[in-house]
């Protein structure tokens, strides 16, 4: 089979008809693993569809904090969907070829909205540090229009950068190995594989790690030192438990989230420590899992969601026994 050519500065640029991912082949009883992911991806659809359909259908919920919350719903569904099927598919029909076109689709889909979910958890932080620090002007503050614009730009900004970072692997040569060792096209495997110079995509890749992690995280972090010196300023107790007590299940997002990530990225990318096989399958722990967990934790125990989407699973039973009642009513009147 004949590789694709095109000349680049004077050289040329080979590039193989696809990769093969082979990140899941060492591990043993690995059928089970694929059975849990499994059962994460239909938890991910289900629940996440759920939160998206209770606040898209209730005009009430269309507010800023519900905006954002609908944002990091929508991000989960898309991260969890370019994966969980793909290896799942591998693993069922046993066929881990990607075309190279596809590879960087998938490239840019996982992380596009890799960097969107973090963004989308600094937007919630956000959210929380106007409502606790700035009660009396946060409905002017934070409204529609602007959350909209924030939640805007972060999309824009993400897709942006991800494209061009996945615009650029079109510039390596692969006339070597294919075989990519992690569970879908990843950045990093994949330019490693390249036998030209990948010096620009290493770069790419360490401000990747700062744009779609640190930074965000950074913010995270010191909106919630400025919500803790606002909190331990109240005189109420009652006041201070409150205010915290609204920050829990977005605290556990944000560890889920970012502890395995910067634990992960930090020990394999840059130190090499860790072992290839561990690495493999604790990312994908890392990012299979937050999007699954999300609407648990956080959409459906926020109360006004919480309500709406009880009504919308008891209101079937609702409707058959009231079909029931007027059956029996009619038989009566026979």
């Amino acid at each position: 089979m004949s590789l694709p050519r095109t000349v680049l500065n004077n050289s040329v640029i080979i590039h193989p008809p696809g990769f093969y991912i082979i990140g899941f082949e060492t591990f043993p009883s690995i059928s089970v693993y694929f059975i849990f992911l499994a059962f994460v991806y239909v938890v991910t659809v289900l629940f996440n569809s759920l939160v998206i359909y209770v606040i898209a259908f209730n005009h009430c919920l269309h507010t800023p904090k519900f905006l954002a919350v609908g944002n990091l719903a929508v991000i989960d569904l898309f991260l969890n969907s370019c994966t969980i099927p793909s290896m799942i598919k591998i693993f069922l029909v046993k066929d881990n070829f990607i075309p190279f076109n596809l590879c960087l689709v998938q490239m840019f889909v996982y992380y596009a909205f890799g960097t969107l979910e973090s963004y989308a958890l600094a937007i919630l932080a956000y959210d929380r540090l106007i409502a606790i620090c700035f009660p009396l002007r946060h409905n002017s503050i934070n409204t529609m229009r602007s959350m909209s614009c924030v939640i805007s730009v972060s999309w824009c900004f993400a897709l942006g950068i991800i494209a061009f970072s996945t615009g650029i692997m079109t510039q390596l040569s692969f006339c070597n190995s294919v075989r990519v060792f992690s569970y879908f096209c990843d950045y990093a495997p994949v330019f490693r594989l390249a036998c030209n110079d990948y010096t620009m995509q290493w770069s790419v890749a360490s401000l990747l790690t700062f744009l779609l992690l640190v930074g965000p995280f950074t913010f995270i972090l010191l909106s919630y030192v400025s919500i803790l010196v606002t909190v331990f300023r109240m005189k109420s107790l009652d006041s201070r438990v409150k205010a915290l007590a609204t920050c829990v299940e977005h605290l556990i997002l944000v560890a889920v989230f970012y502890i395995p990530l910067i634990t992960i990225f930090t020990v394999g990318f840059y130190l090499r420590l860790i072992d290839p096989d561990q690495r493999v399958l604790s990312l994908s722990l890392a990012s299979c899992l937050p999007p699954c967990i999300n609407p648990i934790v956080y959409s459906l125990k926020t109360k006004e969601i919480k309500i709406r989407a009880l009504a919308l699973v008891r209101k079937p039973k609702i409707d058959t026994q009231q079909i029931g009642q007027s059956k029996r009513v009619k038989k009566t009147h026979k």
